[in-house]
């Protein structure tokens, strides 16, 4: 009797399912077309001033523009020969001194009107927003007047306590929205250890609102360092600023255009070395203050 042995069929082996790349939405590829577009629209009058401070003035006046000109340092040493030390230092001092003023006064203000809010808050913001509402130049004769009055005319002191009252407002509304981000719990738990209110504001709430901080100060920083009106009227050769010596270029004879470049490059570079070092936390900042 023979026996028949039956061979089975290997079971068939399951394939990993291969991956397939998915591409990515033609949506998304014209949105990023769309963003460089607009990013190289507001970044070129920014390299066009660049280009321009290296160039000569005839260069820099010709009509068509000459892309390809020979290049030259004639303009910022135009600018340097000015003198420009004594106003970057005086915006530097008034930038700096009413930024510190600024967070000094509107953190705990911002403490009080979101964390502990005291009565009719509401009413308190509103009347900070409505400090805004006046034309800048409604205001400016009897400031002036009264500075006269003082004797504080070309004073960059009193300059860098107008920077501290026109930027108040502003950082108490910003802070005010990052410390609503602030738990509760956080400030219960230090209450019950017994910590006291400045303990509070600079061991437990200060870390943790620091992006919002460096994105106030910075704001603040920017709005002082770029003010041109108050400057110009307050102040004489003493307490001349960056900008309004900046403005001195500009003349009714003769071609200036390459000086003027040269000097907006030199005088924007702070602002601009200071958001790049912050970049980080600006954008932290803003977006914790933004998202609920």
């Amino acid at each position: 009797m023979t026996t028949t042995s039956a061979t089975s069929a290997p079971a068939p082996t399951r394939t990993a399912p291969q991956l397939r790349h998915r591409k990515p939405p033609r949506s998304g590829m014209v949105l990023s077309v769309l963003a460089w577009l607009f990013g190289i629209v507001f970044v070129f009058p920014v390299l066009w001033m660049v280009l321009t401070s290296f160039h000569s003035e005839a260069d820099a006046a010709s009509n068509p523009p000459k892309f390809f000109a020979p290049l030259t340092l004639s303009g910022y040493q135009e600018f340097f020969s000015g003198g420009p030390v004594p106003p970057l230092l005086n915006s530097a001092t008034a930038s700096i001194f009413s930024t510190i003023l600024v967070l000094a006064l509107a953190f705990p203000a911002a403490y009080a009107l979101s964390i502990k809010p005291v009565r009719k808050w509401t009413d308190v913001l509103f009347f900070l927003l409505s400090t805004k509402f006046l034309p800048v130049v409604a205001g400016l004769l009897p400031i002036y007047l009264f500075a006269q009055k003082v004797g504080l005319l070309d004073n960059i002191w009193l300059l860098a306590v107008f920077y501290t009252v026109m930027n108040l407002p502003i950082a108490i509304w910003m802070l005010r929205s990052f410390l609503a981000e602030v738990p509760v719990e956080m400030l219960e738990a230090a209450e019950v250890d017994g910590a006291g209110l400045l303990r509070t504001l600079g061991s437990i709430v200060a870390p943790v609102v620091m992006p919002g901080l460096a994105a106030a100060a910075l704001i603040c920083f920017i709005f002082s360092w770029n003010e041109l009106l108050f400057a110009r009227v307050l102040t004489a050769t003493t307490a001349e600023t960056a900008p309004v010596f900046l403005t001195g270029f500009v003349t009714s004879q003769g071609l200036f255009l390459a000086q003027v470049c040269a000097a907006s490059v030199i005088v924007s570079l702070p602002v601009l070395l200071a958001g790049f070092a912050a970049q980080d936390k600006l954008v932290q900042g803003l977006s914790m203050g933004a998202v609920r």
